[in-house]
Order: structure tokens, then sequence, then C-alpha cells
């Protein structure tokens, strides 16, 4: 789809004008970015808010808040590139004329356009996504990609789609790693956070009898479910809504989580509930920094730490019950 951008500098101290005067001439849908949200973030004493912020981000903190609006690119969308520009013109005025106190800074107020086509970009994260080989017997490959199947491969048919992992993350793999030593044919298997279903199926195709994955994202769970059929395992796996395992009556022999460090704590308050005796809890997701305060505070909730495994600055704990 063709579509129009319209970009418009402010202050995070104007967002709140700027988005009121595009109200005033019909536009109701706006998209807020905002350097300070940022710093917020990193301020929040609930450190499960976050475990890093990538260098990129940091370096946003540089920007300019701005207001910024879609719109499909037709000719009466067209003529409101105008309408914008005139609103935040009489908004310029107003700041001038102390319409907003002495002290008022909405910055420039700046109002720059632009055309483009997402037809040329949409899928462009798809010719990065190939198939891997994620641990000794399971390999991952995209659905549109081609792969020649070797003897002993069990191949994971995956569609992310661009909000979900493609299973060739650090942690992804680790995990799976750890299944493919600790579980047993005919375990059960509880998959929290399951995201695009890549954890739940290898489990399944690992010889699991039942498997089910959760996740607090609705649309991670219908994700997972279509990847679940494309892979055929769904006569022993499942994926359902869920806030980590609250109000899940499920016991598994292997609880799996590749969520963060501080999830993964949360989580552990329950995690033993959710096991049978001698199960296994196998966790990623885990910066090694803090590695020795997750195993701990595991050892804390009655598990024995099995293993510890590390890869790209990431670790995965394997905890028994």
């Amino acid at each position: 789809m063709k579509y129009i951008e319209i970009d418009i500098e402010t202050t995070s101290a104007g967002i709140e004008a700027v988005v009121s005067a595009l109200l005033a001439i019909g536009i109701t849908d706006t998209v807020v970015e905002d350097p300070r949200d940022i710093e917020d973030l990193m301020e929040k004493k609930q450190t499960y808010d976050w475990d890093y912020l990538d260098d990129e981000v940091i370096a946003k903190l540089q920007d300019a808040p701005k207001v910024t609006v879609y719109l499909e690119d037709t000719e009466e969308n067209r003529g409101q590139i105008s309408a914008v520009e005139a609103a935040m013109e009489a908004l310029s005025k107003g700041v001038c004329r102390g319409d907003f106190g002495d002290a008022a800074d909405f910055g420039s107020l700046h109002v720059t356009s632009s055309f483009d086509d997402d037809t040329q970009w949409k899928d462009k994260w798809k010719e990065y996504f190939k198939p891997a080989r994620i641990s000794k017997s399971l390999v991952v490959k995209p659905t549109w990609e081609e792969y020649e199947k070797q003897e002993g491969d069990l191949v994971i048919e995956i569609d992310p789609g661009m909000a979900f992992g493609t299973g060739t993350h650090e942690t992804t793999s680790l995990c799976v790693r750890m299944l493919e030593e600790y579980q047993k044919k005919g375990d059960k298997v509880l998959d929290v956070g399951c995201g695009s279903g890549i954890l739940s199926i290898a489990a399944a195709l690992l010889g699991a009898e039942d498997v089910l994955g959760v996740d607090i994202d609705p649309v991670a769970v219908e994700v997972a479910q279509e990847n679940i059929r494309l892979n055929h395992v769904e006569s022993v796996c499942r994926a359902d809504y869920g806030d980590l395992t609250k109000g899940i009556d499920y016991k598994a022999d292997i609880v799996v989580a590749n969520l963060m460090a501080d999830l993964v704590m949360m989580l552990a308050d329950d995690a033993a509930k959710h096991m049978t005796d001698d199960g296994y809890f196998i966790s990623s997701g885990i910066l090694v920094e803090k590695e020795i305060q997750v195993a701990d505070y595991l050892r804390g909730r009655g598990l024995a730490i099995m293993e510890v495994r590390e890869d790209g600055g990431w670790c995965c704990i394997v905890a028994k019950k």
C-alpha cells in the first residue's frame, strides 16, 4: 500500500497540544515518539521491565520528540498535508502570543512529509531468515525456503511474522539443546511465553506426549497455533493465552521458559507447582551477568541447579525439583 508519512517535531511539553490540534482537523490516529519515555524506563525500580537497552535505543535519547501521522496516499489525504501545516502554524502563533503560558516551549513544530510504498519493505526481513541448525537434531526452516533434510534431522517449519522470533537466537537454541538432553519420550512439557511456538514444536518433535504453550500476547498465540498446524503436531501440542502460569492447571515433566531474568524469577515461585516429582525447569533469556542472581533465586525456591550453559552473552539454567 502507498502511504503518506507526516512528521511534526516538537517537545515533550508540546505533544499534547500537537495531538489536540490534529484532533481539531479530524486526524485521530497518531504515533508519538518521546525520548523521555526511554529515560522513564531506565529509571524504573522494577527491573523486570527491562534487561538491557540496545545502543540504538540509547542514541534516540538525543532525538527531539515527534508526532507522526500515517495516511493512505489518496488525493484527499494529500490535502491533509497543508491542513497539518496550517494547524501547526496556528499553534506556533498561539505559543508566541502566550496562549499556553509565558514559559511554554513546543519546539519548532516543523512539519515534514514523505511518500512511501510498504510493498518494498514489508517482507524485506525474510531475506535474512534462512534454514538454521539450532541443535544436534533440530533445524528451523522458514516456510518459504527449501531445505534438503539430512538423516536424523527434525525440521521445524516456521512462519514467525515480523513480530516474533525465528528460533535462531542464542536463548532459543540453548533451550532446544537442553530439551534434547533432558526430555524423555512421553514427557509432558509446559512452554511458558511460547511466542511463535518453536520450543513447543521442538518438544513435540522430540517425542513429548503432551505439550502446552502459553503466552500473554493473543497474537503470539495465534501465530503459535498456526505453526503447530504447519508442523502437524496438533495431536499432542497446543497454544493458549495465559499470563505466565496464572490460572493454569497443568503438571509437566519439563517447564521451559525463554523469558527475561526477572520474569524467570517471577515464574520460579510457581514453577514447582506445575512440575512432576523430579521434573526439570529449563530457563533462558538470562544475561550471563544475572546468572548467579537467578541461580541463587531458584535454589531459594527449593530447586537444584543441574547445569548452566552459556552462548553469546546469554545463559540457560537447568534446575530440578
